[in-house]
């Protein structure tokens, strides 16, 4: 899908959909950064991908949940790369638990992350943007933030949060000309599912009418599509990307 000169900015954009997302667009003709947590030799591949399109890269260790961080990286890549015109919001995690188990940690990491975290690096994209009159913040949230899922009142509370922040900051950037959407991916082939047991794993599969689990790429199509100038009067919607599992 290809895009105009632009200069994007992913969260989370070190491993999984994160990776296929900042590597999608990089082909498509961004240049494009990326913040993470863990291992820089994660990150270092990536970087070296986006190099390979002939695109300009930057990278920073960043903690999405810090506003102070999130500020930061959103105004150092902006000055980097010279403007920012796409803010895809992907860093996520999860910590399942049954309510009457969950720890306060559990529930606050993941709301800090996966919600607040969107909120920090929206905040600090969308005076860029405003500027600019132009961009595109794509959310990455969940199937299970529309449907909830057994063991995820907090990961389905935080997803269902972006859904509704989605619509809330659509409508708040249109007229700078800003398109907010969300894609809500169902289950993906990422290190998450390392985590499932055998029989979780093929009851999850057996939902899906595809009969197969999704792959990074699979989000990083429709991402990139939002980013695009096909989709500059798409705003405000959630783009369910899973094979059919949530029908």
């Amino acid at each position: 899908m290809a895009l105009r000169p632009r200069r994007a900015l992913v969260t989370g954009g070190s491993t999984g959909i994160g990776r296929a997302v900042a590597e999608s667009l990089a082909r498509d003709g961004c240049d494009v950064g990326i913040v993470f947590v863990g291992d820089r030799s994660d990150a270092d591949p990536v970087v070296a991908a986006i190099e390979d399109c002939g695109q300009r890269a930057w990278s920073r260790v960043v903690d999405v949940s810090d506003a102070g961080q999130a500020k930061s990286a959103v105004d150092d890549c902006a000055a980097e790369l010279g403007g920012l015109d796409i803010l895809v919001n992907n860093a996520g995690i999860v910590r399942d638990q049954v309510i009457w188990k969950m720890t306060d940690e559990q529930w606050g990491d993941v709301i800090n992350v996966d919600l607040t975290g969107v909120f920090n690096m929206s905040r600090a994209a969308a005076p860029i943007m405003r500027a600019a009159g132009h961009g595109s913040i794509v959310n990455i949230s969940s199937i299970n933030g529309l449907r909830g899922k057994f063991g995820q009142t907090n990961y389905s509370a935080a997803k269902a949060g972006v859904i509704g922040f989605t619509k809330a900051l659509a409508k708040e950037l249109a007229r700078s000309t800003v398109t907010v959407n969300a894609v809500a991916p169902g289950m993906i082939r990422t290190a998450i599912l390392d985590d499932l047991s055998p029989e979780a794993l093929e009851k999850a599969t057996s939902e899906i009418l595809i009969g197969r689990i999704g792959t990074p790429e699979d989000i990083a199509g429709a991402v990139s599509f939002l980013c695009s100038d096909q989709a500059r009067f798409v705003t405000g919607e959630v783009l369910r990307v899973d094979g059919g599992q949530y029908i």
